[in-house]
C-alpha cells in the first residue's frame, strides 16, 4: 500500500477521532447543563415549598392544616397525582393525617354493605382517615422504623405494594420519604404516580427527600410556634385572671376604731388560691377572714372569687362565724369540684366587749399574742371544723363550732396561710409553727405593719430561693 493511502487513512481516522471526542465533550457539557438546570429547578421548588410552609407557620395554622399544606405542595412540586402524609404517634403507630388527590389505602379494601351509598371518593377518604398502620407495617412502617427512603419505580412488579381491584387505585410508581428532624422520625411523606405516566426518577427521589426534610423542619417549627402562641394566650388569660382577682383584694388596710390592721400577700404565681378580706359589721364589730383554696392557677383563683363573693353576702346576714360558714359550705357543696376544697378562718372582733369570736374550717390555727409584761404570750386558737366543700353539709354542721377568746389592748391577733409555716430552706426544713410563734412572742412593741415586715424578712432569710414556694398570706390585727 502506498504512503499516500496511509496518509489519507490517518487523516480520516484523526478526523473521526476528533469528531467523536468533540461530540462526547459536547454531550458531557449538555449533561452538566441539564444537571445544573435540574438542580436549579429543584432548588427553586424547595425554596417555594419552604416559603409556602413558612407562610402557614406564620399564620399559626393548626397542625392538621399544616400537614394538608405539605401533601398539597408535594403534589404541586413533584408532578405526582396524589400524596399522603402519615404521622407517627406516641405508640409508634402511623396514622394517615393528610391526603391530596386519590391516594390509595395501604391495606386491601373491604367494602361494608352500609357504605354502598357513599361515593368512591368519600369512601376512600373515610377509609384513609381511619387507617392506622402498625409499627413496621408495610413500606410506610419500614421507612418510619429505619428512617431511610424507599424508591419504587415500578410498583406493579413490587410485592410490597398493595394492589387494589379498582383500576383508579392502581399504583405505578412511588416514593416514600421519612420526615426526620434531629434524628426524630415524625412521620412519612408518600407521593404516588407521576402525572406524565412515566416512573419517578432518581432526581425525583432526591427532590422528595429534600421536600420531606424541609417539611419535618416546618412541623417542628410549627410545634414551637403553636407552643409560643398557646403560652402567649395563657399568659394573657392569667394576666386577666390576676387583674380580676386583685379587684377582690383590699388595696389598703381598713381604718377601724380601736384596731390596727396590716396584711401581706405574696402569690406564688400570677394568680393565687389565697385570699383575705375585711367586713365592717357595726361601729364596734369588725370581721376578718383568711382562706386557702386547694391547688393553684386559674381554677383556684375562680373558686376563690366565688367563695369570697358568697362570704361577703353571708357575713352581712348572719350573726356568728359558724352560721356563716355553714351557709357558705351549703352553697359550695354542689358547685365545687371533687378534687378541690377551701380552708378558711373567720373571726368577728368586738371592740366593745373586748373579745374575738371565730370559727375555723380546716384552716391553720390562728395565733393570739396576749400582752404579759415584757413579751406576748402566744395562744394557738384551735377549733373543730372541716374544710369547705370537703364533706356533706350535715357532717360539716355537726363538726363546725364557734370559739371565743378575750382581745384586750396590746394583744395581737394573727391569721396566715400555710405558705408561711411551710416555707423551706435548702435542707427542705420548714419554717414551721414554732418559729412563727417565737416571732410573735418577741413583738410586744411592734405594730402589725412592723411585725409583718419582720416576719417576711425572716422568711426570706430562711427560705431557699430554689425551693417551690406556696401562696403566702399574712393578716395581723392589734388591739389599741
Amino acid at each position: 500500500m502506498s504512503p499516500i493511502v496511509y496518509f489519507i487513512s490517518g487523516i480520516i481516522i484523526g478526523i473521526l477521532g476528533w469528531n467523536y471526542t468533540r461530540k462526547k465533550s459536547r454531550f458531557e457539557i449538555d449533561t452538566l447543563k441539564d444537571q445544573k438546570i435540574r438542580l436549579q429547578q429543584e432548588k427553586e421548588i424547595i425554596v417555594d415549598f419552604m416559603h409556602n410552609l413558612a407562610v402557614a407557620i406564620g399564620e399559626g395554622v393548626d397542625k392538621n392544616v399544616l400537614y394538608q399544606r405539605i401533601a398539597h405542595t408535594a403534589v404541586m412540586t413533584t408532578g405526582a397525582i396524589s400524596a399522603c402524609v402519615y404521622e407517627k404517634m406516641e405508640s409508634g403507630k402511623l396514622q394517615s393525617i393528610a391526603t391530596e388527590g386519590l391516594f390509595p389505602p395501604q391495606r386491601k379494601l373491604k367494602t361494608p354493605s352500609g357504605e354502598a351509598n357513599l361515593t368512591r371518593a368519600r369512601f376512600l377518604e373515610k377509609i384513609l382517615a381511619a387507617e392506622i398502620l402498625e409499627d413496621g407495617e408495610g413500606i410506610i412502617g419500614e421507612v418510619a422504623k429505619t428512617g431511610k427512603a424507599v424508591y419504587v419505580p415500578q410498583a406493579q412488579n413490587d410485592p410490597r405494594v398493595v394492589k387494589h381491584d379498582d383500576p383508579s387505585l392502581t399504583l405505578r410508581s412511588l416514593i416514600y420519604s421519612p420526615l426526620i428532624h434531629d434524628d426524630q422520625i415524625l412521620g412519612v411523606l408518600v407521593v404516588a404516580n407521576p402525572a406524565n405516566g412515566l416512573p419517578f426518577s432518581e432526581t425525583d427521589l432526591s427532590l422528595v427527600n429534600s421536600l420531606a426534610e424541609q417539611a419535618a423542619l416546618a412541623i417542628k417549627n410549627s410545634d414551637a410556634m403553636n407552643l409560643r402562641v398557646e403560652k402567649t394566650r395563657m399568659d394573657s388569660d392569667l394576666t386577666l385572671a390576676r387583674d380580676v382577682q386583685e379587684l377582690f383584694l383590699a388595696k389598703e388596710s381598713p381604718d377601724f376604731k380601736g384596731l390596727d390592721i396590716d396584711t401581706h400577700y405574696v402569690p406564688s404565681a400570677q394568680v393565687s388560691g389565697d385570699f383575705y378580706d375585711f367586713y365592717k359589721l357595726s361601729a364596734t364589730k369588725f370581721a376578718v377572714s383568711v382562706a386557702d383554696v386547694s391547688g393553684k392557677g386559674v381554677p383556684a383563683s375562680l373558686l376563690m372569687a366565688l367563695c369570697q363573693t358568697n362570704l361577703r353576702h353571708y357575713v352581712k346576714k348572719s350573726k356568728s362565724p359558724k352560721e356563716i360558714l355553714i351557709k357558705l359550705n351549703q352553697d359550695l357543696e354542689e358547685r365545687i369540684r371533687e378534687d378541690m376544697f377551701i380552708t378558711l378562718v373567720l373571726a368577728i372582733i368586738d371592740t366593745q366587749a373586748n373579745k374575738i369570736t371565730y370559727s375555723r374550717a380546716g384552716h391553720e390555727p390562728a395565733l393570739l399574742g396576749k400582752l404579759k409584761n415584757d413579751h406576748l404570750e402566744v395562744e394557738k386558737l384551735h377549733g373543730n371544723g372541716m374544710a369547705l366543700g370537703m364533706v356533706p353539709s350535715d357532717l360539716f354542721e355537726e363538726i363546725i363550732e364557734d370559739q371565743t377568746c378575750a382581745f384586750n389592748p396590746g394583744d395581737m391577733f394573727v391569721l396566715y396561710t400555710d405558705g408561711v409555716t411551710e416555707s423551706q430552706n435548702q435542707s427542705k426544713e420548714e419554717f414551721g409553727f414554732d418559729r412563727l410563734c417565737d416571732k410573735l412572742k418577741n413583738s410586744k412593741d411592734k405594730n402589725p405593719l412592723s411585725f409583718n415586715a419582720s416576719l417576711m424578712k425572716s422568711l426570706e432569710e430562711f427560705s431557699s430561693i430554689s425551693s417551690e414556694r406556696d401562696d403566702l398570706t399574712l393578716l395581723s390585727v392589734k388591739r389599741l
